[in-house]
């Protein structure tokens, strides 16, 4: 039985003095690398998302000069800006597949990218044998909401480590907890 760690965008314009960043970002950026450090070998992939906009257009409507952060964003990590880079608190060497998603669109879950090769999560997950998930990553009440329901609907087993995530606001953040776990996600605290 495989097993997954999704690590859903922790990235510059996310975190601390991003375009869009949470409180918090800094933080699970680096509570992230200390878990991967004593837990990465317990991984058969860890699949680290990104989002990657386009830089010369509305990217689907996902930009807007007038956003209602809902459906509408200010301007955030388009591709090969410094904002939407991993934050450096975050240590990359233990990823095995690196998924840029949102070109060119409005995406939410890791679902919606795909490695520079093409290949989909989905398909990733069924290469490796992967029947369970772990989450963790920014922010809580989005993408990884997102990323989570999906993992779901895939059919595999998820649990959402919930002290390496970290959301855009508390309220939002614990329904989105709930959610998931109604949908079936188990919520974990690991140390780190």
């Amino acid at each position: 039985m495989g097993r997954a760690l999704f690590i859903v965008d922790v990235q510059n314009d996310f975190t601390e003095g991003g375009a869009l960043g949470v409180e918090g970002g800094d933080a699970v950026a680096e509570r992230i690398s200390r878990y991967l450090v004593t837990h990465a070998e317990q991984y058969d992939i860890i699949v680290a998302s990104r989002d990657w906009h386009h830089p010369d257009h509305d990217n689907g409507g996902h930009f807007h000069p007038e956003p209602d952060f809902v459906d509408t964003w200010p301007v955030h990590c388009v591709s090969g800006t410094e904002g939407a880079e991993y934050d450096p608190g975050f240590d990359t060497a233990s990823v095995t597949h690196h998924v840029k998603k949102g070109q060119g669109e409005p995406a939410y879950s890791l679902f919606e990218g795909t490695t520079d090769d093409g290949a989909k999560v989905s398909d990733l997950l069924t290469e490796h044998g992967i029947l369970e998930v772990d989450v963790a990553g920014i922010a809580t009440d989005y993408c990884v909401r997102a990323s989570t329901l999906d993992a779901i609907a895939h059919g595999r087993r998820v649990r959402v480590i919930t002290n390496l995530v970290a959301g855009v606001a508390a309220a939002s953040s614990e329904a989105a907890l709930a959610e998931v776990a109604y949908a079936g996600a188990e919520l974990v605290e690991i140390p780190t």
